[in-house]
């Protein structure tokens, strides 16, 4: 064996046959007689062989790897995203490569260059911060998905959530809950924050509470969402409620509710964006807007197979949100 690993040579002579019919066995082709076909894997299980992925791939002109890159895999959200994609993926005889931005758009555009290096079939872009014209230039070379964010571009398809109709589902809760001061952690320029915002301040205004209508930067994080917190409750007409733009700035709001002795829901109720997995854990309970994760990262991944089949023609996915009603909203005092 050539530095320790096994070659077809080494599986053919242990196993007293032809190199080319142990490519047979491992193509699994038909036309191998039964005995062979066991010799021939009884060898290379002794041998410790596999097959040569990066040469049977170059033969194929294929690799049947995809590139995900997520903008921040601190945030459960993508996190959860990730896992669904490999699924789906997975069930298609797909491989996954993984790259995180860190939030930064110039880390991600490296990943995406890593990746087309490594010469991945395909890639989705979770998130992504990366500027609409290094999207469109990366899918000259491979198709190219974008997840969680609207692509700006004929060249990419994406699936992405109804930002403004979860918001507007978010403040609608929690009117019917008798509360007037609701006030907003946005995220600035993170995915899917303007839509939100703009949602938020529709549906204040077509309840006649233009007037409450308060936004702090919540950063999508939970620094972001405890920093925007004091500022609110430390003001002058401090909220009833707080919806927060994803669920990681409303654990933030959760968390200084805590220090400062608040009750929540009893003294203030707080709402997120995302419904992700820690959302759901006893202990925290959030009410939620649910933007269905798992079903994006599934038409994500079927959008790359269709490109893969043929279709040229770009496609954009709405899928459409629900409220999770949980233990941190409840009547209004």
């Amino acid at each position: 064996m050539s530095n320790g690993h096994p070659t077809i040579h080494d599986v053919a002579k242990l196993a007293g046959v032809s190199k080319s019919l142990v490519s047979l066995v491992m193509r699994d082709a038909p036309q191998v007689s039964d005995a062979r076909r066991a010799a021939v894997k009884k060898a290379a299980a002794e041998l410790g062989y596999r097959p040569n992925a990066a040469a049977k791939h170059l033969v194929q002109g294929r690799t049947f790897v995809i590139g995900v890159v997520v903008a921040d895999l601190h945030n459960p959200f993508y996190a959860d995203m990730v896992d669904s994609i490999e699924k789906a993926a997975s069930a298609a005889d797909y491989r996954v490569l993984i790259g995180s931005g860190f939030q930064s758009a110039e880390r991600e555009a490296v990943a995406v260059d890593t990746f087309l290096q490594f010469r991945v079939d395909g890639l989705i872009l979770t998130g992504s911060n990366i500027p609409a014209s290094d999207i469109e230039k990366a899918s000259e070379t491979v198709p190219v998905v974008l997840a969680s964010r609207s692509a700006g571009s004929d060249a990419v398809d994406s699936v992405v959530v109804d930002d403004r109709a979860g918001a507007i589902l978010a403040v609608e809760h929690l009117i019917d809950l008798g509360h007037r001061r609701i006030a907003h952690l946005h995220g600035g320029e993170g995915s899917g924050a303007l839509s939100r915002r703009a949602g938020y301040e529709s549906a204040m205004q077509a309840a006649g509470l233009g007037k409450h209508i308060v936004s702090q930067p919540g950063h999508h994080n939970e620094q972001g969402g405890m920093d925007a917190t004091r500022l609110l409750l430390a003001g002058q007409h401090r909220p009833t409620a707080i919806f927060a733009s994803n669920d990681l700035s409303a654990f933030g709001v959760l968390s200084v509710a805590k220090d400062q002795g608040l009750r929540v829901p009893e003294d203030l109720s707080v709402i997120g964006f995302d419904n992700t997995s820690m959302s759901r854990i006893a202990a925290i309970d959030l009410t939620t807007i649910d933007q269905r994760g798992a079903d994006q990262a599934a038409s994500a991944v079927s959008l790359l197979l269709e490109r893969f089949a043929g279709r040229t023609e770009p496609k954009r996915i709405v899928v459409e949100p629900n409220l999770v009603r949980r233990s941190t909203t409840a009547m209004a005092r």
